[in-house]
């Protein structure tokens, strides 16, 4: 099943964000966000709350609202070779804000201040139930679902700076979508990301140095993890600057495509 979070004007409706299910053209609203359902425990039911609308008539939204965004660094061996970096032994991790999520189609703001801003396509997970001290084995169940992420990047701050919150933290510095599929299988797909329609990175989720379960249970064991947290895999070799007038497009197989366009900012 595909969970969105989208707006929507109309009848009954103010604008306001809302969670929906998406079924073949439609989307229908959702009573309450989808955190704790009983998918977690075997079987996905949510509550349906109104009319259903045309997914063509909504503006899709990133498909969470996370306290905070969980990123894996070097996560692949020839990302962390086209910067000379070791491959780290266990998961490279950074936080970025919740206040640089964007949603499908809206705007990367390329920031003045940075020289170098890079894209860095990546699969991205969306936690579904407060939890800690996971296994690998079993960190599948704590999975609401699997979405787009762009972790954009001014590559110029991150190197200048000694760690590399500033450069990973511009608001926009995190589009998400265009929607969660509750029904995934990251195993062996391919992942790329495309500027202006060509191809500049390449890879398939199978050459991930350090797994999904292995990420969520490292990072459970000194963070408590709670719904609607979002947590980015780490990106495949091939960034490249973005610039103004841009257009930046995610695709993993089997899961959806996410795209924003790039706009200067002060």
């Amino acid at each position: 099943m595909r969970l969105v979070r989208f707006t929507a004007e109309g009848k009954n409706r103010n604008g306001d964000a809302s969670w929906g299910l998406i079924l073949e053209r439609f989307v229908y609203p959702l009573a309450r966000p989808p955190y704790e359902s009983p998918r977690l425990a075997g079987e996905f039911a949510p509550e349906i709350a109104g009319e259903p609308l045309l997914l063509s008539s909504v503006k899709l939204l990133a498909p969470c609202e996370p306290r905070k965004v969980i990123c894996v660094g070097r996560n692949y061996a020839e990302h962390a070779a086209e910067f000379g970096n070791a491959l780290p032994e266990e998961p490279a991790i950074f936080l970025k804000a919740s206040t640089t999520l964007v949603g499908p189609d809206e705007p990367v703001i390329r920031p003045s201040i940075s020289e170098r801003v890079d894209h860095e396509g990546e699969l991205a997970l969306v936690i579904g139930k407060r939890c800690r001290f996971l296994n690998a084995q079993d960190a599948h169940n704590v999975i609401l679902g699997y979405t787009c992420a762009n972790d954009v990047t001014a590559r110029d701050l991150q190197r200048k700076d000694v760690q590399w919150t500033r450069g990973k933290n511009f608001d926009t510095f995190c589009p998400v979508g265009p929607w969660l599929d509750t029904e995934y299988d990251p195993a062996e797909k391919s992942v790329r990301c495309l500027v202006n329609g060509e191809v500049k990175q390449e890879s398939n989720t199978a050459l991930m140095i350090h797994t999904v379960g292995t990420i969520l249970a490292y990072v459970s064991n000194f963070m408590t993890l709670e719904p609607g947290d979002l947590v980015l895999t780490g990106t495949p070799a091939g960034v490249s600057p973005l610039q103004p007038g841009d257009i930046v497009t995610v695709e993993i197989e089997g899961l959806g495509i996410l795209s924003n366009p790039v706009i200067a900012g002060v």
